[in-house]
């Protein structure tokens, strides 16, 4: 899929920051997925899906059939379940952004306490 991914921005003629903005995606995101740091998301394939409407989803997500569509083979309605889809997918990342940081909150959290209590018991002895 990250091949298919570099031939939509080559396609493009956008850089792959271009893309990433083109798409409403931050550029650090969309690079971490291309080198392979951060798996795509769903987020990222409705975003490009959404942003290039030429492009075919079938093709993206599977890589089968052409990567062009022609336009009436597109169905009503669809940018709206598209726009929706995308939407969860962005907000799903972001609680996931926002899991992780907790979680690392709660940790930094915790190792201050043991710090915090072996001073006391420090000050305590001494």
């Amino acid at each position: 899929m990250i091949n298919r991914i570099k031939e939509v921005i080559t396609y493009s003629g956008l850089s792959e920051r271009g893309f990433a903005i083109k798409c409403g995606l931050k550029p650090t995101t969309i690079n971490n997925q291309l080198i392979g740091k951060r798996e795509i998301s769903l987020a990222t394939i409705i975003a490009i899906s959404s942003s290039f409407e030429e492009i075919s989803a079938e093709w993206l997500l599977r890589g089968t059939g052409s990567m062009l569509i022609q336009k009436e083979e597109t169905e009503p309605g669809m940018d709206k379940l598209k726009s929706i889809v995308y939407t969860i997918a962005n907000l799903q990342d972001e609680i996931n952004e926002k899991t992780v940081l907790t979680q690392r909150l709660l940790e930094e959290n915790q190792k201050l306490k043991g710090e915090l209590a072996m001073l006391k018991n420090e000050r305590n002895i001494g």
